[in-house]
C-alpha cells in the first residue's frame, strides 16, 4: 500500500491554488475551489478530498451546500469551525452576487458624452490635471485614472503610465482628458503635442485613441471633433 500524498507532495499542476494561478479559476471544479478556501483537511484526507466528499453528500449541489448549517459542516473529520464559517461565507456570497443586477457602465462614444462625465469632476480644479478614461471595444467605462497633477498652465503627462494602464485593465479604447483653469479650451502647443505621442504610442500597442478633450467650465475642446486625430 502507497503512502498518501500530502497536497503539497502533489504535482504543481494539480494544486488548487497554483493551478489557479496558472490557469484561472474555470479550471478548477467546485471542490478544488472550496479546498482553496479552507486551506487544509485532515489526517486522512487532502482538503480537495475533504470538500469532494462534502459535496457529494450535497449531490455536488452548491445551493444544498449553503443550506449546510455549521453544526452540519464540523460533523465532518478537518472541518471546525472557522472553516465550515468560511465555506458558508462563500456560498452566501454567491448568492448575493446572483441576487444583485449587473453594474451599468457608461459608455462614453463621443465627445458630448466625455465631457459629461468629466465635467463635474473637474469644472472646480484650480491646477491642471490629467485623466485617462480606459474603456472596452464598445466604449463602455472600464475605469478613469488621474495620471497628472499640475500647476496651474500645465501639467506633465507620462505616456508611459496611460498605455500601462490600458493594458493593465485590457482597454482598447482610450480617450484623455485635461483641464485648463483659465477656462480657455484653445489647446497650447503643448496639447498638440502630447496628442500626436499619445497617438503614435497607441498606435504601436493597437489600442484606439478615441479624443483628447480639453475640458472648462461651460465649454470643451475635442480633437477629434476638429478633425486632428
Amino acid at each position: 500500500m502507497t503512502d498518501k500524498l500530502n497536497i503539497n507532495q502533489w504535482a504543481e499542476d494539480d494544486r488548487p491554488r497554483e493551478k489557479f494561478m496558472r490557469n484561472g479559476a474555470k479550471s478548477l471544479s467546485n471542490a478544488e475551489l472550496l479546498a482553496i478556501l479552507i486551506g487544509s483537511g485532515s489526517t486522512d484526507e487532502s482538503a480537495v478530498e475533504l470538500m469532494k466528499r462534502i459535496l457529494g453528500d450535497c449531490n455536488n449541489n452548491l445551493n444544498t451546500l449553503g443550506k449546510k448549517t455549521i453544526h452540519d459542516l464540523t460533523a465532518y473529520k478537518g472541518m471546525g469551525p472557522a472553516k465550515a464559517v468560511t465555506v458558508l461565507a462563500a456560498c452566501e456570497l454567491g448568492k448575493r452576487r446572483q441576487a444583485e443586477t449587473t453594474e451599468q457602465r457608461p459608455r462614453l462614444d463621443s465627445a458630448d458624452a466625455i465631457y459629461a462625465h468629466m465635467l463635474t469632476r473637474m469644472q472646480d480644479l484650480d491646477v491642471e490635471e490629467a485623466w485617462v478614461l480606459l474603456m472596452n471595444q464598445n466604449f463602455k467605462l472600464i475605469k478613469e485614472e488621474c495620471v497628472s497633477h499640475g500647476g496651474i498652465s500645465e501639467t506633465a503627462v507620462d505616456i508611459r503610465i496611460i498605455i500601462r494602464e490600458a493594458i493593465l485593465h485590457n482597454a482598447t479604447v482610450i480617450a484623455l482628458c485635461h483641464n485648463h483653469p483659465s477656462n480657455n479650451a484653445r489647446p497650447s502647443a503643448d496639447d498638440d503635442r502630447l496628442t500626436q505621442r499619445l497617438k503614435k504610442a497607441c498606435e504601436v500597442m493597437r489600442i484606439h485613441l478615441a479624443d483628447h478633450i480639453i475640458v472648462t467650465d461651460g465649454q470643451y475642446y475635442s480633437y477629434c471633433e476638429e478633425g486632428r486625430m
